[in-house]
């Protein structure tokens, strides 16, 4: 599989988990990549609490990044 389409497949998994509502609550940095953990404030009931990802690619890690700055600049 090529880098961009793993990059693509992380991203939609990210932007999946923030259009159920997740918010990143945790991001743990590794040398192989990052754990990042995602938090519903109020999950229904057939969804769970927390989920995590492991990210691989930088072009992700940097998309998730992105990310939490715009919850923290939605949260203020």
């Amino acid at each position: 599989m090529s880098a961009y389409q793993e990059y693509v497949e992380e991203k939609e998994r990210i932007d999946d988990l923030v259009a159920l509502g997740y918010k990143i609550t945790k991001v743990m940095e590794n040398l192989s990549g990052a754990v990042v953990e995602f938090e519903h404030p109020n999950p229904p009931s057939h969804l769970d609490k927390t989920k995590q990802l492991h990210i691989l690619t930088a072009d992700a890690r940097k998309y998730f990044g992105t990310v939490l700055i715009l919850q923290q600049k939605s949260v203020s």
